[in-house]
């Protein structure tokens, strides 16, 4: 695991963006394809900004998946990150070779899990796109994370904080809107990927840094886990990583 600190969220977006994309040209280059795993949320913005301008990607060539979604939340409503990843991404590269949403609207979410994970175990993934929550969650998987379930999609349950950081954000107008579940990757589908991008800005998730950069790893820092991945680079502002011991 690599940690790269910038002066800015905006700063930090341009470099995950640029880096993440010149993976994605590497994989396409070497295979003649990437396989990519895009996150959502108020840490992606910056980075997806940057990676849709990065030259000379083929996005015809990259299939898609995405990390995690609510269960019974339509893809209009505004928090949906079928709809998130539409507008700020699929809408604006063009064709991809293929895109894999979660539906999270379907009437059994047990099934859509089934569904995905036949997908996904013949898509090695070349490069994940990850944030890590106020709660040290990776995707939605929240303390104490299974850190050992094989499933690459999992229905989990949200809890009250991660609840609140959707509220805060503003995706939702009220806590009792908040979906009390989701479907999530599993912590161990994200560390299969050949490469983790994880762009974390904001003073908001600074003791969350602290928490699962500067501890043992443990499943009550979900996100604790990427220090075991061999090339995963966590990409902070200064705000976020303003209580890091080296900081």
């Amino acid at each position: 695991m690599q940690i790269e600190i910038f002066e800015t969220k905006e700063e930090l977006g341009a470099k995950a963006g640029v880096d993440g994309g010149e993976e994605i040209l590497k994989a396409i280059d070497e295979k003649g394809f990437a396989h990519i795993i895009l996150a959502t949320g108020a840490s992606q913005f910056e980075t997806l900004t940057h990676l849709i301008h990065v030259r000379n990607i083929d996005w015809s060539k990259v299939a898609m998946f995405h990390l995690d979604e609510y269960v019974g939340l339509p893809d209009t409503h505004n928090a949906s990150f079928r709809k998130y990843l539409k507008e700020r991404f699929v809408n604006k590269v063009g064709i991809l070779k293929d895109v894999f949403f979660i539906d999270g609207d379907k009437p059994d979410p047990y099934l859509e899990c089934r569904r995905l994970n036949e997908i996904i175990s013949k898509f090695p993934i070349d490069i994940a796109f990850v944030g890590i929550g106020e709660n040290g969650h990776l995707a939605f998987n929240d303390p104490p994370a299974d850190f050992e379930v094989e499933d690459p999609y999992l229905v989990v349950d949200l809890d009250e904080k991660c609840r609140k950081q959707q509220l805060g954000e503003g995706w939702f107008s009220s806590l009792e809107e908040v979906p009390a579940r989701a479907i999530s990757m599993s912590i161990k589908q994200i560390m299969k990927s050949k490469r983790i991008i994880c762009t974390v800005p904001d003073q908001r998730k600074a003791e969350a840094v602290k928490n699962c950069l500067e501890n043992e790893v443990t499943n009550l820092f979900p996100a604790s886990i990427l220090q075991k991945h061999p090339n995963c680079t966590i990409y902070l502002d200064r705000e976020s990583s303003s209580l890091l011991s080296a900081s």
